[in-house]
C-alpha cells in the first residue's frame, strides 16, 4: 500500500466518521425555553373505567423516559398536555373456519393539546388521535392468545409513543 492510498483511506475514514456523526434525534419543534411539563389525567368521555388513569400514566412515563422535558405539577410547569379520551370499543375482527370469533380489535380515540404556557399560545393539536391494536385470543404461529387488557395496554403505549414524539420530535 502506498502513502496516498492511505492518506486517501484515512480521508475516507474521517468524512464517513463526520456523516455518521451528523445523525441525531430532531428536536426542531420543541421550543428551548420548554423545560418542564405538566400531565394533568386526561378527561374520559367513555364508559371504561379508569382509562384516563392508565393513559395518563403511560404519557407520564413515555416523557419520563424519553427525558427532554421534565414532567412536574402544573403550578411549576412551563408547558401542558391536556387530554381527552373519547372513544373506546373492542370489537371482533376475526373468525376462524369454525365461525368463532379469533380476532379482535381494541380501539381508542382521544384528544389532545400541548401548550407553551411561556408564551401563551398551542404548540400542537389533535383532535382525532386514533390507536388500535389487533390481538388473538387463541395462539397463532408468532403471537400467544391474548385479553382484552393486553390489546388496551399495547394500543395506550402507541398513544403515549405518539404523544411524546409529536411534542419532542415534532412528527
Amino acid at each position: 500500500m502506498t502513502r496516498r492510498t492511505l492518506w486517501r483511506a484515512a480521508l475516507g475514514a474521517i468524512a464517513l466518521a463526520a456523516v455518521s456523526c451528523a445523525y441525531s434525534t430532531s428536536t426542531a419543534l420543541l421550543p428551548t425555553h420548554l423545560k418542564t411539563i405538566a400531565i394533568p389525567v386526561f378527561e374520559n368521555s367513555t364508559t371504561e373505567y379508569a382509562l384516563e388513569q392508565e393513559i395518563t400514566q403511560a404519557v407520564i412515563d413515555h416523557f419520563v423516559e424519553d427525558n427532554h422535558l421534565k414532567v412536574v405539577s402544573e403550578r411549576g410547569a412551563n408547558s401542558v398536555l391536556r387530554g381527552r379520551v373519547t372513544e373506546y370499543a373492542n370489537a371482533v375482527f376475526g373468525f376462524n373456519a369454525a365461525q368463532n370469533a379469533d380476532e379482535y380489535r381494541v380501539r381508542i380515540g382521544i384528544s389532545v393539546t400541548m401548550k407553551d404556557m411561556v408564551k401563551n399560545r398551542e404548540l400542537w393539536k389533535d383532535d382525532q388521535m386514533l390507536k388500535t391494536h389487533n390481538y388473538f385470543v387463541i395462539d397463532v404461529p408468532g403471537q400467544k392468545a391474548q385479553t382484552e387488557l393486553d390489546g388496551r395496554k399495547e394500543a395506550i403505549r402507541k398513544i403515549a409513543e405518539e404523544i411524546v414524539a409529536r411534542t419532542v420530535e415534532g412528527w
